[in-house]
């Protein structure tokens, strides 16, 4: 076994086995994604990215977060008054899952607690999900006036667009059991369980040919229009407009008085 690592403030990688585990490292805030964390996120996806297989050492990804939530959306308290700042985590969370989508390694979400907005954008991204019926997962941008834009193409592709459509127009949050019979995860199991679930899993993708799955994450991304810059950008742009709106506004104060 061998094992190595990176960590800072805000991401912590560690390397063991084959298996890179990339952790949001904001527990006390849920890890919520403020634009500092989205740019450590990127740094850490990007240096799996040099080292993953069929050429480097790394065969799997597994992402999570610290604490009890694996991420609650994005962190726009701090950025209320700068919709130009609100602006660039959208566009950064969209490239830096874009960079998740495109390893040509397999991608897991460890999904232990609350993944909500962008941080169910992340979850299912990812080729697989793992979570328990009492975590919380969803998508409640329309609630707070915000569009969700950016994680409806990965959506889509992971559920359907009919149901993705019903889902985003909705808005709110539901269970792990409800997100995993809606296709959000592909695994699901007792919460004491998780651990044992995701390092199972791991373990049986790194048995799979690195060449063999490199080529058909590639086809597989082609095929389903992960590839396609100009829809994504496109998204990114739509949600940072209508943050930026008077209506979003509004909503996130009035959601922010009090706490």
């Amino acid at each position: 076994m061998t094992v190595t690592g990176t960590t800072t403030d805000l991401v912590t990688t560690t390397v063991t086995d084959g298996i890179a585990n990339v952790t949001l490292n904001r527990g006390d805030k849920a890890n919520a994604l403020s634009h500092a964390l989205i740019d450590a996120l990127g740094v850490a996806v990007d240096a799996v990215a040099a080292r993953s297989a069929p050429k480097g050492d790394i065969r799997v990804l597994v992402l999570a977060g610290a604490g009890k939530a694996f991420c609650a959306g994005m962190d726009l308290r701090g950025v209320m008054d700068d919709p130009i700042a609100m602006g660039e985590m959208l566009r950064g969370l969209s490239r830096v899952s874009r960079t998740i989508r495109r390893l040509s390694i397999p991608t897991i979400a460890r999904v232990q607690g609350a993944a909500v907005g962008g941080g169910c954008g992340l979850m299912v991204v990812t080729d697989f999900a793992v979570t328990h019926p009492e975590a919380k997962v969803g998508y409640p941008e329309v609630d707070l006036g915000i569009c969700p834009a950016v994680v409806a193409p990965w959506l889509i592709k992971k559920i359907g667009a009919g149901r993705a459509r019903a889902m985003l127009l909705a808005g709110g949050t539901m269970t792990g059991q409800q997100g995993f019979d809606a296709g959000l995860a592909t695994h699901l199991c007792v919460q004491e369980q998780l651990d044992a679930t995701v390092a199972e899993l791991a373990r049986r993708l790194c048995t799979g040919g690195p060449e063999a799955i490199a080529t058909t994450k590639r086809w597989l991304n082609e095929l389903d229009g992960s590839n396609e810059d100009a829809v994504l950008d496109k998204a990114a742009e739509l949600s940072a407009q209508i943050i930026a709106g008077d209506e979003a506004q509004q909503r996130l104060r009035k959601a922010f008085v009090g706490r």
